[in-house]
């Protein structure tokens, strides 16, 4: 293949004190640095020429922290990589990495240079890297070693990765008394299965499974409804739903969020709301991953987000111009007690974080909390602090670190409203203002 760097493979690291030493890594790195979309733009540059691309890896590496350098790797070890055509360079740099003083060996990076590489047609290598972990790891290192080669597998698409490392992972358990182990293989396998949106062989997988003496976990039956809805088998999602219910367990949060972003996906925004109004008659908590689960299944929201200059700036105005459904999905989220729940109140600081909040939900928590400030404060139900805080964070989990979408939100609605809020100067992740100023604005808002 042309630009693929050849390498030999020194298998010489040190897996001692693994799990002591191992540094916060996974398959799936939320952001890239600014330094990493340079590097990986001059790579994409110096394609099909093996020196350059060696000596840009070098540079790289030697120039970079452990985590900007691990982040990078884990783009290229991602399924979800934005640089597809330089994935074959994941094994050079793997290769790299293990040079410094600071690399650990690692399972999940591992696992996930393997299937990389089985997914590529490199097979030797591939095998040499299972070989010479299967030699260094001890029962439990090993077992939950075949969990990660699962996952990892599945997300590449490899149904027959997953099955011959399932196959090893059951010869490995055949005679162990470790109960946990086990049952985390089949959860691991439940999860392969439909990550693989194989959602009908993971049913049967637990069936098979329950007769073996496993009563089915909470998560297993998550797992499948979620593939099932993920598919579109809406019938059958609700089965497995009436499933779970049978066995006893009580239908969650986390549960329904599956089920409204299934709804979602597929369009079928009036089962959204009728699922809402389940989870209020039930009791079923909302949280910020149902506000996002359901603003992103919104479409002229959605279409709000992309051009500022649409954005409602109010709730009145918002409802105005949503079609039906639409609006009784937003109706029924702003009778919600997540807006609470996301604010601190004192009298020296008044605080509201949209950490973990999409745009869409970003947006309505802002127009909620703007309409909850101003009748507070016209009521003498909130005291006035001495600062207002809106958190938005610095970027760290955006597409580009740094670069944080719902700060660019916030501060496009706080700049058409003449608000006084700010970026911070000792925390460009928020938004500051006086407490006294803010009332005034509102009360000009009104």
């Amino acid at each position: 293949m042309a630009g693929r760097v050849q390498v030999s493979l020194p298998f010489s690291w040190n897996l001692h004190n693994q799990h002591k030493q191992r540094p916060p890594l996974s398959a799936t790195i939320f952001a890239l640095s600014k330094q990493g979309h340079r590097f990986f733009s001059s790579l994409a540059a110096a394609a099909g020429d093996d020196s350059s691309t060696h000596r840009l890896i070098r540079k790289f590496v030697a120039s970079s922290s452990k985590p900007i350098a691990l982040d990078a790797l884990s783009h290229l070890l991602s399924s979800d990589n934005i640089h597809p055509n330089l994935s074959y360079l994941a094994l050079p740099f793997y290769v790299r990495i293990t040079t410094t003083s600071w690399f650990y060996w690692n399972p999940k990076l591992v696992s996930s240079l393997i299937a990389l590489l089985d997914q590529q047609g490199q097979f030797e290598e591939a095998e040499t890297l299972l070989s010479e972990s299967f030699q260094k790891l001890g029962f439990r290192d090993l077992a939950f070693f075949y969990f990660d080669l699962i996952d990892s597998y599945s997300k590449r698409g490899s149904k027959k990765g997953v099955m011959g490392a399932y196959g090893h992972l059951k010869q490995l358990l055949f005679n162990s008394p470790n109960f946990s182990l086990r049952r985390r293989a089949s959860e691991t396998m439940i999860r392969g299965f439909c990550t693989l949106d194989l959602p009908h062989e993971a049913e049967e997988f637990l069936e098979m499974t329950a007769s073996a003496g496993f009563k089915p976990s909470p998560y297993e039956f998550r797992c499948i409804i979620n593939g099932y809805g993920r598919k579109g088998s809406l019938m059958e999602m609700r089965r497995v739903l009436g499933l779970m219910e049978d066995a006893g367990y009580v239908l969650d949060t986390i549960c329904s969020n599956i089920v409204l972003s299934s709804y979602g996906t597929h369009s079928e925004l009036s089962e959204m709301v009728s699922w809402l109004h389940k989870m209020k008659d039930s009791g079923i908590q909302f949280s910020v991953r149902t506000y996002n689960s359901v603003l992103n299944s919104c479409p002229t929201i959605m279409s709000f987000l992309q051009e500022p200059k649409l954005l409602p700036l109010s709730m009145e105005d918002l409802i105005e111009k949503l079609p039906r459904e639409e609006g009784l999905l937003v109706e029924e989220l702003i009778g919600s007690p997540v807006l609470v729940e996301t604010l601190k109140w004192s009298c020296s600081e008044g605080t509201l974080d949209l950490h973990g909040m999409h745009l869409g939900s970003a947006l309505l928590i802002m127009l909620q909390w703007m309409e909850e400030l101003r009748s507070g404060f016209h009521s003498g139900r909130l005291v006035v602090p001495a600062a207002i805080i809106v958190v938005c964070g610095a970027g760290r989990h955006s597409g580009v670190r740094g670069e944080s979408l719902v700060k660019a939100l916030v501060k496009e609605m706080m700049v058409r409203l003449k608000s006084p809020l700010r970026i911070d100067r000792k925390n460009v992740g928020c938004f500051v203002a006086k407490g006294k100023a803010v009332k005034e604005w509102l009360c000009l808002q009104n």
